[in-house]
């Protein structure tokens, strides 16, 4: 999608500049004026133009530079949250074994006093 768009923009940047250089030659062949006059108009418009690309090239490496650091923020905080995401689940992971070693220790110790004392009864019932 940024791949589209960057084309669209420089394909409008190109018809834009087109369009000036058109637009200023007709304007000036049509222009009653000396061929020294009609000269310093074109080099002036020239420049002209190439002042306004300038600046509109300006303004574009601008806002590419907004948009990636942008575009590095939000990949940070993701990150950022990811990370935060993880060490959460983790504590739970860790909270949940402990809990499950501690259960499986507690209904361990039952179950041996409960053998022990089934042998105990066996031996005194059985001699």
């Amino acid at each position: 999608m940024a791949e589209e768009h960057n084309g669209m923009a420089k394909g409008l940047m190109i018809g834009f500049v087109a369009g000036a250089v058109v637009g200023a030659v007709v304007a000036l062949l049509y222009a009653p004026k000396s061929g020294k006059e009609l000269r310093r108009d074109i080099k002036d418009k020239a420049n002209d133009l190439k002042d306004e690309v300038s600046e509109k090239l300006r303004l574009a490496r601008t806002r590419a530079a907004d948009i990636i650091n942008e575009g590095k923020r939000r990949s940070d905080q993701i990150i950022t949250d990811a990370k935060e995401q993880a060490s959460h689940l983790l504590d739970d992971a860790d909270k949940l074994i402990s809990t499950a070693r501690e259960r499986a220790g507690e209904e361990t110790k039952k179950v041996s006093a409960a053998f022990r004392s089934g042998v105990e009864t066996y031996k005194k019932e059985n001699g």
